[in-house]
């Protein structure tokens, strides 16, 4: 995996935390100064935690998992759905369905319903309807592909979860926690780290920060990817 750039993350202010007086102390290991009433984040801490962040991201994708990319944040959204598309993985960017891992049996069913009325206009069944019904449905159908559309194709629990702004995401991140699924997540010198496996300690309100830190992350899940199609076919060759 590439060596991260502590002078590339400073350019993407990676490094900016929030005003001190809103700070969590427990983010307290992670501050290298104070400067103008902000915390400054340590970089080099977050390059190592960035590093070992990947490695096990790496791990997870070369075993097959499926890794759930999450955030909400205008200045996220964008970046979230395009990391993930790099890699095929599911994602959130509309708002968290409640119980979108603890209840996943129900989420399933509402994907199910968007396949099943997508099926009945292929098969006709949709055409008999009325004017009235087919708009019901239309919209019904439109709900469910904005809020579920990105994880259509998710069907067991993720592997992991990939997080921007814990704060913002704190429903998702006890899902999670109560799965033992674990969380990778930009953490900020606002928010609490103790709930999550994986903190990167850095500025998770810049759009450059995000994409800078999740580049590095779906990377990683790349290389696993890779390592993974490898082995399946060495494993191919010798059955062969």
């Amino acid at each position: 995996m590439s060596q991260i750039d502590v002078k590339q993350l400073i350019e993407a202010g990676v490094h900016f935390g929030h005003l001190t007086r809103k700070w969590n102390p427990n983010m307290a290991q992670y501050i290298y100064a104070e400067r103008n009433g902000v915390h400054i984040i340590d970089l080099y801490k977050t390059a190592a935690k960035m590093e070992e962040a990947g490695e096990a991201l790496k791990k997870i994708a070369a075993s097959g998992r499926r890794v759930l990319y999450v955030s909400t944040k205008k200045q996220a959204k964008d970046s979230i759905a395009d990391n993930a598309k790099v890699v095929n993985m599911p994602y959130i960017t509309e708002r968290w369905p409640g119980g979108m891992l603890t209840n996943f049996q129900t989420i399933r069913k509402a994907v199910k319903k968007m396949s099943n009325i997508d099926r009945m206009k292929t098969d006709g069944s949709f055409d008999a309807l009325s004017k009235r019904e087919k708009l019901q449905i239309e919209r019904q159908r439109a709900k469910l592909e904005k809020n579920l559309g990105s994880i259509a194709d998710m069907t067991k629990i993720p592997g992991a979860l990939i997080v921007i702004d814990v704060k913002k995401e704190h429903i998702a991140v006890a899902e999670a926690n109560r799965l033992n699924i674990p969380v990778f997540a930009m953490v900020d010198t606002n928010s609490d780290p103790r709930p999550i496996d994986f903190v990167i300690p850095s500025n998770d309100d810049a759009s450059k920060s995000i994409d800078k830190v999740l580049g590095y992350l779906t990377a990683a899940i790349t290389e696993g990817l890779a390592d993974k199609k490898a082995s399946k076919a060495k494993e191919d060759e010798s059955e062969a």
